[in-house]
């Protein structure tokens, strides 16, 4: 037994003998330097806390010079957008209060957003200003009722009923062009927010 125990305590070193041999490890200058190259490779491996990649109130309102929104070398958002977006609230409309909406910038803040209605619905497409904005392929419908004109696929502006007269009642239009038109609403509706209904003049909010 005793033979036994002592060559199965000669094959298992304890921990002494590990940390002597680490120790003596330590005493050659290489390892050490190998050690802290191994160690400055892995640091930014290491997960890193939250406040890490979040700046100060301060940081974020500083202007970048080449965007709105720019990251710093570690990776972080170090700016704020100079506006936040206007936000739309659903409302009822006329043709005259809708008309204020047509981009132009002509009107403020408001003239800055996009509306157009189709079928008694009222779109906001300002994120699609390369085609509804002033000088888009699309841009007559801006701050009106595109209904007939999406209906005969359209974009002249006869399409377009006067700010002083009734709604088009599109009673004319064929079965053919009324579902050209409520295909035109589906899409609206699938990309675009709806902000509000179309009504007659005395009917708005």
């Amino acid at each position: 037994m005793g033979l036994f125990g002592g060559a199965a305590a000669k094959a298992s070193p304890s921990w002494v003998d590990w940390a002597i041999h680490i120790l003596q490890g330590f005493s050659n200058p290489l390892n050490i330097l190998l050690l802290l190259v191994l160690l400055y490779l892995l640091y930014p491996l290491l997960p890193r806390p939250l406040s890490h990649y979040t700046p100060t109130l301060s940081q974020a309102r500083q202007t970048s010079s080449t965007s709105t929104t720019s990251l710093n070398s570690n990776g972080s958002y170090n700016s704020l957008p100079s506006k936040h977006a206007p936000a739309s609230l659903w409302r009822r409309y006329t043709p005259r209060t809708l008309a204020v909406y047509d981009g132009t910038g002509a009107n403020g803040e408001e003239g800055e957003t996009i509306l157009l209605a189709i079928e008694g619905q009222v779109f906001d497409v300002t994120k699609g200003a390369n085609f509804y904005g002033p000088g888009g392929p699309y841009g007559n419908f801006a701050g009106r009722d595109a209904s007939r004109g999406m209906a005969k696929q359209s974009f002249a502006l006869e399409m377009l009923t006067p700010l002083d007269q009734p709604l088009d009642k599109l009673d004319d239009l064929t079965p053919a062009e009324v579902t050209n038109m409520r295909e035109w609403a589906q899409h609206f509706s699938n990309k675009y927010f709806v902000c509000g209904e179309l009504v007659n003049e005395g009917e708005g909010d």
